[in-house]
C-alpha cells in the first residue's frame, strides 16, 4: 500500500502543512483551563456612548473528557443518561431536591 505524503494529506484536508499541529512541541495542555472555568467579562459599547459590562460564568457547565464525549455528543444525551441513572439511586430522606 502506498504511503501518503504529508502534502497529499494536507491537500486532501484542505490544510496547509505548516498548520499541522499534531507533532508540535512546546504546547501546554490546559494552559487556559482555570481562566476558562472562572468565566469572562464582556463589554458592550453602545451607540449612546455608554458601556454595559456583563460577566458570564460556566455555572452548571460540566466539561467532559474526550473519551466520554465520544458517547455523549450533546447536552440532551448527557441529561437523558443521567436521568436514567438517577432512577437507580436510592432515595434520600430528609433532603430537598434542588431546582
Amino acid at each position: 500500500m502506498k504511503k501518503e505524503t504529508r502534502q497529499a494529506i494536507a491537500k486532501r484536508n484542505d490544510m496547509r502543512p505548516e498548520y499541522d499541529f499534531k507533532n508540535m512541541k512546546g504546547g501546554v495542555r490546559g494552559k487556559y483551563y482555570k481562566a476558562y472555568r472562572a468565566g469572562h467579562t464582556v463589554k458592550i459599547h453602545k451607540t449612546n456612548g455608554k458601556t454595559a459590562v456583563q460577566h458570564f460564568t460556566l455555572e452548571g457547565a460540566v466539561l467532559l473528557e474526550p473519551d466520554v464525549r465520544e458517547y455523549f455528543p450533546d447536552s440532551e444525551a448527557v441529561n437523558q443518561t443521567l436521568r436514567g441513572l438517577i432512577s437507580l439511586l436510592p432515595k434520600k430522606h430528609g433532603t430537598r431536591a434542588r431546582t
